[in-house]
């Protein structure tokens, strides 16, 4: 959009869905200088007041809670003078709680994915280009520490010209998705009704920011497969029983959904989600060049033309000091027990708040957040035709040839661009 808008010091932020992850992000927020969390909305009361308690032990005002329902959140966008709404409920909730925040002057973050249909995603795009607020999608993924040094090495041509990568979301759920609270309250219905990959943003949002996606590349087209869906049954007869309704309920999920992209500029690249077998995490990262090969998932490995000695794989740790990414260094360094999800939970809401307090673009925007979501609708477009190919809308309606990429930002406070070439 190049949208520029004045430093916020500090930020007044509201926050929408304060169960689980929201409180996370809670306890991020009041830590940082420049956040004051004015506003809480929550379904629950009780959550919206520990959230509460977490902002007055952190020596801020007591927030104005919002518990009147599932759309009080829109209450707090009109009435609040806020500069930031976040958002962390369900996923289908979070088109409407951005959208409000934009329409009613404030700056919109939400968690992921963005949106679930592409009719959001488009939503999203014109609300913010009719408003001029960000809406800044909360991938936290982007902000690890090794998905940030493959960018640095990346940016500094160590892997040569980037032709393919492959990441997804691989991590058992099975257990979560039967219990009788937290995500389990809505993130199963996705998977009775919904066949596709729910969940890419995950591993595609750093290979999307190697790849310079909407700026001077474009996701052109994908095609998706899927297997059969088996694993919720078998897990619910062993742990339920044989007649239990959850075993004989109808899942409409594949166990496993692999999608391959193809770029504007003719790199691949291969997700895969899989969430209901027995497996260990993984975010199956990958990346693979004209110069090298770097890997991430049971192990850290890589191997560089020219450096790495023999047909083998080395230890991405070699190259670790080299290639650190200056805001893990530098944040890092006067940061400790940070925590959650080995510190990227923590930098994500750090580099947001940042951003807006130094009047600078944040580094994940609008057009990001749609072409990233909008891999799950596409998915289910190729699956429902027998995997036939889909081509991606173009959000950026061209501005993507003009964009420049996304830079080595740095941890400085005032966020100029000597500091951080992610200004455009």
């Amino acid at each position: 959009m190049n949208t520029r808008h004045e430093a916020i010091d500090p930020v007044r932020i509201g926050f929408v869905g304060v169960g689980g992850m929201g409180t996370h992000h809670i306890k991020n927020l009041v830590r940082m200088a420049g956040a004051r969390i004015v506003a809480l909305c929550d379904i629950r009361e009780a959550h919206a007041a520990r959230a509460g308690e977490i902002v007055e032990q952190a020596g801020q005002p007591a927030p104005t809670l919002y518990t009147r329902g599932e759309t009080d959140f829109e209450r707090l966008c009109a009435e609040e003078e806020l500069d930031l709404v976040y958002t962390a409920t369900p996923w289908e909730w979070h088109t409407r709680v951005s959208v409000a925040a934009m329409e009613n002057g404030k700056h919109a973050a939400t968690e992921v994915p963005a949106a679930v249909t592409l009719e959001e995603c488009w939503q999203l795009v014109e609300t913010a280009e009719k408003t001029g607020r960000y809406c800044f999608m909360a991938e936290n993924c982007c902000y690890d520490r090794t998905e940030m040094l493959i960018l640095n090495m990346v940016r500094q041509g160590a892997l040569g010209e980037l032709l393919h990568a492959e990441c997804g979301y691989l991590h058992d759920l099975r257990s979560l998705l039967f219990e009788r609270d937290g995500e389990a309250l809505w993130r199963l219905a996705h998977v009775e009704v919904r066949n596709g990959d729910l969940y890419p943003t995950h591993g595609l949002g750093p290979v999307a920011q190697w790849m310079d996606i909407n700026r001077g590349n474009r996701f052109a087209r994908l095609v998706s497969m899927g297997t059969q869906s088996l694993g919720l049954n078998l897990y619910a007869e062993q742990h339920f029983a044989a007649e239990s309704a959850q075993a004989r309920r109808s899942y409409a999920q594949s166990d496993i959904v692999t999608t391959l992209i193809q770029t504007e500029l003719n790199q691949t690249i291969m997700i895969k989600h899989d969430t209901v077998s027995p497996r260990p995490y993984s975010r199956g990262i990958l990346a693979q060049g004209t110069r090298g090969i770097v890997r991430k998932y049971p192990e850290e490995l890589i191997h560089l033309e020219g450096r790495t000695k023999g047909d083998v794989w080395e230890p991405l740790e070699t190259y670790q000091a080299e290639f650190e990414h200056p805001l893990w260094k530098q944040t890092l360094e006067s940061l400790t027990d940070v925590g959650g999800h080995g510190n990227m939970d923590y930098l994500v809401d750090y580099r947001l708040l940042q951003c807006l307090r130094a009047g600078v673009e944040p580094d994940i925007d609008v057009y990001d957040a749609a072409a990233w979501s909008a891999v799950s609708a596409l998915s289910a477009q190729s699956l429902a035709g027998g995997s036939r190919p889909v081509e991606f809308p173009d959000f950026t309606r061209g501005r993507w040839r003009a964009r420049a990429p996304l830079g080595i930002i740095g941890a400085g406070a005032s966020g100029t661009e000597e500091e951080s070439t992610a200004v455009w």
